[in-house]
């Protein structure tokens, strides 16, 4: 641990000199992100063709990762059907099924054009976790023992209702909604209710409509505060321009919100954000340190670089800081877990089977997918990390095929230019 501080502090003040980090990638030359968002251009960008990777490669391994987790039997399986029309996302280490993963598989399905998957997801999610009446309507129960449908807890967690609302958008737009599902009904469904939450049974809007932030969990002990890898600009920006609810310039409004919320949650030298944090940035009691959770704020704000870049100046410059500060402990080596200035976590979290810190598979992809935004040639060697990872045990036999292996997917999407925002089809 006391080598770890070092390192970091030789990180923090490195960080002071302009141009103290360099790489050792042979390529040599500065990443370059593109000057438009997507939605602006119609085209994508795939950051893994410009490092070397033949198409065919990127094909071949976005397919396997898939494979691995939706289709594969085994010990990387998350996805896991029940009769003929219905499926889940299981964390499987933890026995449950949660709107986090239910939403990110619908999300998964969604972008790469799987729409038996995507019906099959919802109509379990459906069953197994929306409340259809009382004061929860149309929210979800955020963990459910999958075998037997029953809800481990009634309350919802913010990002799934956020994930959920989107990708039905998605859906809507990609297939339609006359095939069997309304998806956009759906969705529409969701948000109306959630406007409708005023305190009753405690219940609360997803959003905090003083603050305009996604809360940490839409009742009256999360209404409160926030948390950073919750926030997703984009997909305000995604609701302003399908959801046709009568609140577009609300949520064009939380899209900056959320940028500016950013600048203040991330350190100003290492990048890092809290777990938890209050509408101010600073860090909320209740976990104040840099873990699971945060590992995601890296790919979020990219995936909003890269679709509306609005906020480009301030994105290329965390990147470069995030990176810098990971770069100096070792691309291969960097660990997961960090108080927000970098030094080492006071006390880090334990999962069934992990302890201590590790070089995790999520946060290589998250950092990975971060280098849409990136302006250094060190960005090459995060390309890198997440292309030569695998999914599989670590060498103390730990393994975790759900967030591991979602937030793997994912940036492989991102960074072969399969993680789009979708328009309705011409």
């Amino acid at each position: 641990m006391k080598k770890l501080f070092s390192t970091t502090l030789a990180a923090v003040l490195c960080l002071s000199m302009a141009g103290c980090i360099t790489s050792k990638d042979p390529r040599l030359e500065p990443m370059k992100p593109w000057e438009k968002g997507s939605v602006e251009t119609g085209k994508y960008r795939n950051v893994f063709l410009e490092a070397g990777y033949s198409q065919e490669e990127i094909d071949a391994k976005l397919a396997k990762a898939y494979s691995d987790l939706f289709e594969t039997e085994g010990p990387t399986q998350i996805y896991f059907e029940v009769g003929d029309d219905m499926a889940y996302v299981s964390d499987v280490k933890n026995r449950d099924a949660r709107t986090e993963g239910l939403s990110y598989g619908l999300m998964v399905a969604v972008q790469l054009d799987k729409k038996e998957v995507f019906d099959k997801l919802w109509r379990w999610t459906v069953k197994n976790m929306q409340h259809q009446e009382g004061p929860r309507e149309a929210y979800f129960a955020w963990s459910v023992r999958p075998e037997a449908g029953l809800q481990n807890s009634a309350g919802s967690a913010s990002d799934g209702e956020f994930y959920f609302v989107t990708a039905l958008l998605f859906a809507s737009n990609r297939w339609g909604n006359d095939t069997g599902i309304d998806y956009y009904g759906e969705a529409r469904r969701i948000l109306d209710a959630m406007w409708a939450k005023d305190g009753t049974g405690g219940v609360m809007n997803v959003i905090n409509v003083e603050h305009k932030m996604i809360t940490f969990t839409p009742d009256r002990g999360g209404y409160n505060y926030t948390d950073p890898s919750y926030h997703v600009p984009a997909f305000y920006e995604v609701w302003a321009e399908y959801a046709k609810d009568g609140h577009e310039d609300f949520y064009r409004e939380c899209a900056e919100v959320s940028r500016q919320f950013l600048h203040k949650a991330c350190h100003p030298v290492t990048g890092l954000t809290p777990d938890y944090s209050n509408f101010d940035g600073t860090p909320q009691g209740r976990m104040p340190s840099f873990g699971f959770d945060s590992w995601r704020v890296p790919m979020n704000i990219a995936m909003d670089f890269s679709w509306y870049g609005k906020d480009r100046e301030w994105q290329t410059d965390y990147i470069n800081r995030l990176h810098n500060f990971l770069y100096a402990q070792g691309v291969s080596s960097f660990v997961d877990q960090f108080e927000p200035d970098g030094s080492p976590r006071a006390r880090p979290m334990r999962a069934p089977g992990y302890n201590g810190v590790r070089h995790s598979l999520g946060w290589v992809s998250t950092t990975a997918a971060g280098a849409l935004m990136s302006t250094q040639d060190i960005g090459w060697e995060f390309v890198d990390e997440v292309w030569n990872a695998k999914l599989e045990p670590y060498e103390d036999g730990y393994f975790d095929p759900y967030y591991d292996g979602l937030l793997y997917l994912f940036s492989l999407m991102h960074l072969s230019g399969n993680y789009q925002m979708i328009a309705p089809q011409s």
